[in-house]
């Protein structure tokens, strides 16, 4: 959907709060056009209409700006430049590559400054897949760009008509294409198409969550799955470890593009992500992260409007590598900065405020941007399927989850991640409470989880969570009287439980061979302790002692588990059988 631009009479600055902004006589001018302001030019959005008194909310910094200055609308709302070179690029929260600002004004973002958001220099090599004369219809694919070594950019048609014309070649994104003709009139087909921001993009058809998101995080894919075009928040305190799961996620979940926006978090937590991400290396391909990846910068010493367009400029973009095909993981970290920034716009408007001063329509924000998750058939003649799953983490005030902007975002999304800073002080990482996460995709993702994993994993899954409930309920009396209190059988399931604990939940997010866990691993550990749990409680019941069973050769080799690599699983075969063996020897005993 291209914008259309409509010319509009200049106005003035009349009244300036901060980043909130009224101008006068913008003739012509519609709510959430894209305006100038001030000499400088500084970009803003018209977010309230009142006789004849236009609110705009500016996307920089207002210092110094005056009553009278102009105000000139450009006549189209806020959208994003799509096409090929978004990956790898670091932009800010209107889309502004930041490392083309940089060498336009250097370190620091100069304002009304206004760079191109896509390297228009760059000739890409354009590879046609319909050719002249073809009917083509609404996002069919008209031929592919090789954007990364990772990723294939696929050319999506805006248009339905008749293919007058598709070259092949090497292509500037201002250079056309070809073109196409519809009810007597001739449309232009380029690289790049522009999206309004604030509407989602159109699909055919969106399906129900039956596929799951396969992480390589144990604690999630076994106990709070997420589904592919699912939703998941991570509340946490700081420290708790939310950036280092979320690039965990984006680094070893089976998904092909990665969509990061740092909105609103701390210049120095966002420098981490900036100098981390482009070093991080696809498992997959052993290329660098960033081929696949699109980074959105928005700092908490930013402008505070941007931090809430930033969210809306990453979805879109999210939306856009889905309709090629693709499975897309957007992380938003942290939608708590983007629910303040409304709270900030909403005061300086005067609005009626909610609860804790945020504004009545938080929970529709929330809910309108979480719904623009999901797995789809895109648009065109093809049957091309792709989704978008989005994992917004919430910071919290003292890790307080009765919060307004968790509890609203915990009634949309279907993954809860609690993260425990408890759990973070004892080094245990992830830190992710078991007890207190949920996931609410279990049931529909069972059939998946039964035909391409085992039939006995849903089984084995109950059964663990039921022993790590079991287990804190037996700590509070641990806590009173000692474990040595406590009948053996009792005992054996602190035994058991350690060991799930620390042997399977527990994962190294800096090691080769335990960072990424397939299901298959994950099984044949899980199916190991449960197997040591069952044949323990039998040996019990046959009068064997747990102090002999502590003893075995079989719970060091358990500990050792997470150093059996994916493509070595049947190593897990072996130890079963020993520790079979063993526990038969140890009864004859």
């Amino acid at each position: 959907m291209m914008a259309k631009t409509k010319k509009s009479k200049k106005g003035y600055i009349q009244r300036i709060s901060g980043p909130v902004v009224e101008g006068r006589d913008l003739e012509g001018a519609r709510l959430y056009d894209v305006v100038k302001v001030g000499k400088e030019g500084l970009i803003g959005e018209i977010i309230k209409i009142v006789s004849g008194t236009y609110v705009i909310q500016v996307y920089e910094d207002t210092t110094g700006l005056q009553p009278g200055e102009p105000v000139e609308s450009t006549g189209e709302p806020l959208s994003v430049e799509l096409g090929p070179g978004l990956l790898k690029n670091i932009y800010d929260g209107i889309q502004r590559p930041l490392a083309f600002i940089e060498k336009e004004s250097g370190a620091f973002i100069k304002r009304g400054i206004t760079v191109s958001p896509l390297d228009r220099k760059i000739k890409w090599e354009f590879k046609p897949k319909m050719k002249k004369g073809d009917k083509v219809k609404v996002g069919d694919i008209l031929g592919t760009v090789q954007e990364t070594d990772l990723v294939e950019h696929k050319i999506i048609s805006p248009y339905e008509g008749k293919l007058d014309d598709l070259k092949k070649g090497k292509f500037t994104i201002d250079e056309v294409i070809g073109n196409v003709s519809s009810e007597g009139k001739k449309h232009e087909l380029y690289l790049t198409q522009k999206w309004v921001v604030r509407k989602p993009r159109m699909y055919i058809e969106k399906f129900p969550p039956t596929i799951p998101l396969v992480t390589g995080q144990r604690i999630i894919d076994t106990f709070s799955p997420i589904a592919k075009g699912g939703t998941a928040c991570i509340p946490g305190p700081f420290g708790s470890g939310k950036t280092v799961t979320q690039q965990s996620l984006a680094k070893y979940s089976d998904t092909q593009i990665v969509v990061y926006i740092g909105c609103g978090e701390r210049g120095n937590e966002m420098t981490d992500v900036l100098t981390e991400f482009p070093e991080l290396v696809d498992p997959n391909s052993g290329k660098p992260l960033m081929e696949r990846t699109v980074l959105i910068a928005n700092t908490s010493n930013m402008p505070v409007a941007a931090r809430e367009a930033s969210v809306y400029t990453g979805i879109t973009i999210a939306e856009y590598y889905r309709d090629q095909g693709y499975d897309v993981a957007l992380m938003a970290d942290s939608t708590s900065r983007w629910a303040e920034a409304m709270r900030e716009i909403g005061g300086r408007l005067e609005e009626m405020p909610g609860e804790e001063g945020y504004p009545a329509y938080l929970a529709r924000r929330l809910a309108e941007f979480y719904e623009r998750a999901g797995r789809v058939r895109c648009l065109g003649s093809d049957e091309r399927y792709g989704s978008v799953t989005i994992i917004g983490a919430v910071s919290p005030p003292g890790g307080d989850i009765s919060e307004p902007v968790s509890q609203n975002t915990l009634r949309v999304t279907k993954v809860f991640l609690a993260l425990d800073s408890s759990l973070a002080q004892r080094r245990h990482f992830p830190a992710i409470n078991w007890l207190k996460s949920y996931s609410l995709y279990l049931e529909s993702l069972e059939d998946w989880y039964a035909e391409n994993v085992s039939s006995d994993f849903p089984k084995l899954r109950s059964e663990a969570m039921a022993l790590l409930q079991k287990e804190a309920e037996l700590q509070e009396i641990v806590q009173l009287v000692g474990p040595d209190a406590l009948p053996e059988k009792e005992q054996a399931i602190l035994l058991v439980t350690k060991m799930l604990r620390e042997d399977f939940l527990q994962q190294n997010a800096y090691s080769d061979v335990d960072a990424r866990a397939s299901l298959e691993k994950q099984y044949n550990m899980l199916k190991t302790i449960m197997n040591f749990h069952n044949k323990t409680m039998s040996s019990i019941d046959l009068g064997a002692q747990l102090k002999r069973i502590k003893e075995m050769d079989a719970v060091v080799k358990i500990g050792r588990m997470k150093e059996i690599s994916n493509e070595n699983v049947k190593e897990f075969g072996r130890l079963n059988s020993d520790m079979g063996a063993e526990f038969d020897s140890l009864l004859k005993k």
